[in-house]
């Protein structure tokens, strides 16, 4: 797992927590300053190869904070991950790659940016769909502030699951969705440890 920021995220952090701060916006200030802690804590402690959905969330929700505060009432965000899955285990930060791209997609157009995600099981497979109201780019080569484009991901989730792993993405001119499916695995110390 590449263990360095991205000058482009740090940047624009630093800007959001400075603008705050010049705005004695004192509650919204601590609370960047506590979603960026926890995002950089969850980034330099993790070193397995996969994690359980819910720590992969977690370390999310800290992003998300912080886009939030970046973008202001513009950016509505809403995540559905049903309970049984926060076991399943995945690559680390490898779904807030796209998160990335489409939030600096939305992030140009005028008025309110939506930001739909949603986990969900179906025959052994997990699902990860992404839905937002901005067009597509070209995602394919342009890379995220982690310097993953598509192509890397794709690779990245053919790397763990081979070819059971399936990447789709739609577009049209009221949005753009991406599903990501991988197939179902549990760290089985964590399952046994969970209780009846």
């Amino acid at each position: 797992m590449n263990q360095q920021i991205q000058p482009h995220f740090l940047f624009n952090t630093l800007n959001v927590i400075l603008g705050l701060a010049r705005l004695n916006r004192t509650a919204e200030l601590i609370r960047a300053l506590e979603a960026f802690s926890q995002f950089l804590k969850f980034k330099y402690k993790a070193s397995e190869p996969l994690i359980p959905l819910s720590q992969e969330i977690q370390y999310t929700q800290h992003y998300l904070d912080i886009q939030t505060l970046r973008f202001g009432d513009r950016l509505k965000i809403d995540m559905e991950c049903p309970e049984p899955l926060a076991i399943a285990l995945v690559p680390p930060s490898f779904s807030r790659h796209w998160w990335r791209i489409r939030l600096n997609t939305v992030w140009k157009k005028v008025g309110e940016a939506l930001l739909h995600i949603r986990f969900y099981l179906e025959s052994q497979m997990v699902y990860l769909e992404v839905a937002d109201n901005g067009l597509m780019g070209n995602e394919s080569s342009v890379t995220d502030e982690g310097g993953h484009g598509l192509d890397n991901i794709q690779k990245r989730l053919y790397l763990y699951f081979n070819d059971r792993a399936q990447l789709n993405i739609a577009s049209n001119e009221s949005g753009t969705k991406v599903e990501v499916s991988w197939p179902l695995v549990f760290d089985k110390k964590m399952e046994e440890a969970e209780p009846e």
